[in-house]
């Protein structure tokens, strides 16, 4: 049976391409996407969702989460790599929406109405869950469980400490990551090893279907944007990693840690800490990647984007 998922996703083009991957994958039913502000506003992310839904035109069409800004959230510009747009400057059109619902009832909503069966797969920061959690305390107990893209064992992306979802905003992180909730972090450490290269672009889908319009519209930006601003011959696709590990839990070696969020440092706002002293005193709240098999990944990516699958 399908496993019911939420997308929670700030597009972006790598979250373009998760969602590309997981609306047709027969293993999930997604049943909502749920717009988050982060390489866009609040505004344009509901946009790119319903965008990306209505060019893919997908066997089941979810609920559509609206985003709304973060209360203390911190912007960051990623034009530079995804566009005026975050999606490679698109610009799609897209149908008036009617019945609009925030992103934080649309969660609650669909959690309660199916508990412990719902699965949060979220690519951007953790402003909607945070709020969620907020506005229906008992959702806690009842998500299945939450896959999150974001902070870092290392060095961030945004700030050296910071990876971009968790210094977007931090206090709803903390919030998501501390809650008793059932959490598996994808940090940079292993999703900066999965690198696509150009020549992988010719193994996408042509242009007669549906996915291979919408990728092939919106990844030469990407490519050409790292390729000026960061003088790689390739693209980092974070967030479609984070579903790969939803999706294949086998290439993904994982370690149970305790982690939490730094709200107020002056070099170090955003940033993940983990209590790894041999003899720990913070209590064990979620398990975080630590090694990849980068090759496999790539391979499951270009699999979960095949043809067969649109």
């Amino acid at each position: 049976m399908a496993r019911k998922v939420i997308l929670d996703v700030d597009p972006g083009i790598d979250d373009a391409v998760a969602m590309c991957m997981a609306l047709f994958d027969p293993r999930l039913e997604v049943i909502a996407v749920t717009a988050t502000a982060g390489h866009v506003s609040a505004e344009q992310a509901t946009r790119n969702v319903q965008a990306i839904i209505e060019q893919l035109d997908p066997p089941r069409w979810p609920r559509i989460g609206v985003a709304r800004e973060p209360d203390n959230g911190r912007g960051v510009d990623s034009s530079p790599l995804n566009g005026g747009d975050g999606l490679g400057n698109s610009y799609f059109e897209v149908a008036e929406l009617h019945n609009r619902h925030p992103s934080d009832k649309v969660i609650c909503d669909e959690v309660r109405a199916a508990p412990d069966e719902v699965s949060i797969i979220a690519l951007g920061p953790l402003t909607n869950i945070a709020r969620a959690f907020a506005r229906d305390p008992d959702v806690v107990s009842m998500v299945g469980q939450i896959h999150c893209m974001g902070g870092s064992l290392e060095y961030g992306n945004v700030t050296p400490a910071a990876e971009f979802n968790i210094y977007c905003d931090p206090e709803s992180a903390r919030a998501v990551l501390t809650s008793p909730t059932t959490k598996t972090l994808i940090p940079l450490d292993v999703t900066r090893q999965v690198v696509m290269t150009y020549d992988q672009l010719d193994e996408l889908p042509d242009e007669h279907s549906a996915i291979g319009r919408l990728l092939r519209k919106v990844m030469p930006y990407a490519f050409r944007a790292y390729r000026m601003n960061m003088g790689l011959e390739g693209i980092y696709l974070h967030d479609t990693v984070a579903l790969v590990a939803a999706l294949h839990p086998e290439l993904f070696h994982m370690e149970t840690m305790a982690g939490d969020v730094e709200l107020s440092g002056e070099l170090t706002t955003g940033a993940t800490v983990f209590d790894r002293r041999p003899a720990p005193e913070w209590r064990a709240n979620m398990d975080v990647a630590i090694e990849i098999d980068a090759a496999g990944v790539v391979d499951a990516i270009l699999r979960g984007l095949a043809p067969s699958r649109v």
